[in-house]
């Protein structure tokens, strides 16, 4: 599959230099850094949650678990877990799991937490289960300009 089109428009619009990585196949975004041989800590990986307002995009390292009684306190919202099949329709072009953490290209809002603003590399999947998207940590915050930042995870 290697990179989702809206992802790459995306990027492209944004003149966003970037690389791909390839790994073997996984299944979880540890499993993503360990194969790919990069610091589970710069690989940024999207847990989309919904409620009655609409989707929101939570963004962490793949080393966290989010909050969910600190980022519900935060946003004023009490949110859950979006559905496999709902992430197949709003992720067409995406494998379910391996969703990018570019808010803006798809539309939704998102949320970024502060353990990824130190970053000198990040990394994020591409659509698919094989590919990583590489930026620098520039370029990524670069991304994030509009984003709301805050501490809403833990170290797992």
């Amino acid at each position: 599959m290697s990179i989702a089109i809206t992802l790459q428009e995306y990027l492209d619009n944004e003149n966003i230099v970037f690389d791909l990585v390839e790994h073997p196949y996984s299944r979880s975004s540890m499993e993503s850094a360990e194969s790919a041989h990069i610091p589970g800590n710069q690989l940024a990986k999207c847990v989309v949650l919904e409620d009655d307002e609409g989707f929101i995009m939570a963004v962490v390292p793949s080393t966290h678990r989010i909050d969910m009684s600190i980022l519900d306190r935060y946003l004023g919202r009490k949110l859950d877990l979006a559905t496999e099949d709902r992430l197949r329709e709003l992720f067409y072009d995406c494998e379910v799991g391996a969703i990018p953490p570019i808010g803006e290209a798809y539309g939704y809002e998102m949320i970024l937490d502060d353990s990824l603003m130190d970053c000198e590399d990040i990394y994020f999947e591409a659509g698919d289960h094989v590919d990583l998207v590489h930026l620098s940590g520039e370029a990524f915050h670069s991304l994030m300009e509009d984003v709301d930042i805050a501490r809403f995870s833990y170290h797992i």
